[in-house]
């Protein structure tokens, strides 16, 4: 219920003109966007540094590749359509259309108002186009797969200049067991006002969409327990079982404390999810389900660096089925079986480091240049900036995320809660059982710890 007064609050209306004079001072290159809402802000600020959106683009693009579907992903896209067609018929009276979509923002099939049907076709918001937010920058649907909870974008507060007449609405639909998004449900409508009650019945309607999906998880993770459970009685190798997107759902007490996870034995409840906080754990998880989608028998073997070890430890990954449904693998430590997992494929568009990372005051957006912020450390569910300017909550929802944007820009993760600016380190302490800790050039001079896990990253980052 929270979003969706958050929703209400914002479809009270964005600011009218004051908003398109700040869209056409941050479109021609200045920063300050007073009187923009923060989730608005900081999407222009993506559309315009990170995915280069051409404001003046007036149809939105032919979605480039057909996305692959899960069965359990096809039944909520099945409720999803029945939701939509039945809010259609309540839209009726409004100039408004209902979209399902994919999780790139390729729109699968849409109902309402022949007539507003046929202005959106006019800007290609009909099925097989791409709505997401890399393609035509901020919209309902796009900045909804990028945010959590129901978004509202209206009249200027779209990034292109041909959507200022039309109001959209969305939530993503997300897989409860990665987060990814798997499609989202919208609303539409040209020159009119959605009611206030259009966030909670979107809420609403991807709950019920989420029903199978965790109802799945909680399956799934029993039988991963189950699996877990017959391989630990023929093996003494350290083991865990986690799921398809690398995060535990059971481990034993040596495998617990590599992975920085609480020991289940007995299994605790098998709807739990931890995440270890290793990335390459998390990679290798990734990379294991590519492998297993083309070859169920396949068994697999990398390294990886764990909380306790300077150096990789050896590990072999077998997935686990059920109903020929991938469900998870079973990791064991120390362990090289099977094939040598292939290293993660490079990204489909090459990365341009950002000039800016985003903090919030208040409800205020701060644009920080990257030498003004010392250090990002995480904190509960936020994450927090020290910079000079005090401090600061990160628009970033996590860290694995900041620091994956800010590591080709001399930032460097040295702990599970910190990622560090290289360039403001002023001194390098030295424990007496060798742990480091870094002296930040941050005013306070604050003192952040390094891991022994990353360690010899700090070393090589800093030639020591």
């Amino acid at each position: 219920m929270k979003d969706a007064h958050r929703f209400e609050a914002a479809a009270a209306g964005p600011g009218g003109g004051a908003v398109f004079a700040a869209w056409e001072r941050f479109v021609r290159g200045e920063d300050q966007v007073p009187g923009v809402r923060p989730l608005v802000a900081i999407s222009w600020h993506r559309c315009r540094e990170q995915y280069r959106v051409d404001p003046h683009l007036s149809a939105a693009p032919v979605a480039a590749v057909e996305r692959r579907h899960t069965p359990e992903h096809d039944v909520v896209f099945a409720e999803l359509g029945f939701r939509a067609a039945a809010v259609a018929q309540e839209m009726a009276c409004l100039p408004g259309i209902v979209t399902v979509t994919d999780a790139g923002g390729r729109v699968l099939a849409e109902w309402g108002d022949p007539a507003t049907l046929a202005r959106a076709t006019e800007l290609n918001l009909a099925p097989w186009f791409c709505w997401s937010e890399c393609a035509v920058g901020t919209n309902g649907i796009g900045t909804a797969l990028d945010a959590h909870g129901p978004v509202l974008i209206s009249g200027a507060e779209h990034w292109c200049r041909a959507f200022h007449d039309w109001v959209g609405a969305g939530i993503a639909v997300r897989d409860v067991v990665t987060g990814e998004p798997i499609g989202s449900l919208n609303l539409s409508c040209w020159r009119g006002r959605l009611p206030p009650s259009a966030g909670g019945w979107l809420a609403n309607a991807v709950a019920i969409a989420q029903r199978a999906l965790k109802r799945r998880a909680r399956d799934s993770g029993a039988e991963l327990v189950a699996a877990y459970t017959q391989a630990g009685a023929h093996s003494s190798a350290p083991l865990a079982a986690v799921d398809t997107a690398g995060k535990a759902v059971i481990a034993d007490d040596t495998a617990s404390v590599l992975m920085g996870v609480p020991a289940s034995t007995p299994a605790v409840d098998a709807t739990l999810r931890w995440n270890p906080g290793l990335p390459e754990l998390i990679g290798a998880a990734r990379q294991a389900s590519k492998q297993a989608a083309h070859n169920p028998d396949w068994v697999g073997s990398t390294q990886i660096f764990t909380h306790l070890a300077d150096e990789p430890t050896a590990i072999s990954i077998r997935p686990v089925f059920s109903f020929s449904h991938l469900i998870g693998h079973l990791v064991s430590f120390g362990v090289s079986d099977g094939a040598q997992l292939p290293q993660a494929e490079a990204p489909a568009r090459p990365r341009v480091p950002p000039r800016r990372v985003i903090g919030m005051r208040d409800n205020r957006m701060v644009l920080l240049g990257l030498p003004e912020v010392s250090f990002a450390e995480s904190e509960g569910n936020d994450v927090w900036l020290s910079t000079e300017q005090g401090r600061l909550r990160a628009a970033s929802p996590s860290l694995d995320k900041l620091d994956t944007e800010l590591a080709e820009a001399g930032f460097l993760r040295v702990h599970r809660r910190y990622v560090v600016n290289l360039s403001r380190i002023r001194e390098i302490e030295r424990g007496h059982k060798g742990e480091l800790r870094l002296v930040m050039d941050d005013g306070a001079n604050a003192m952040v710890p390094v891991s022994r896990r990353n360690a010899p990253a700090v070393r090589r980052a800093l030639s020591i």
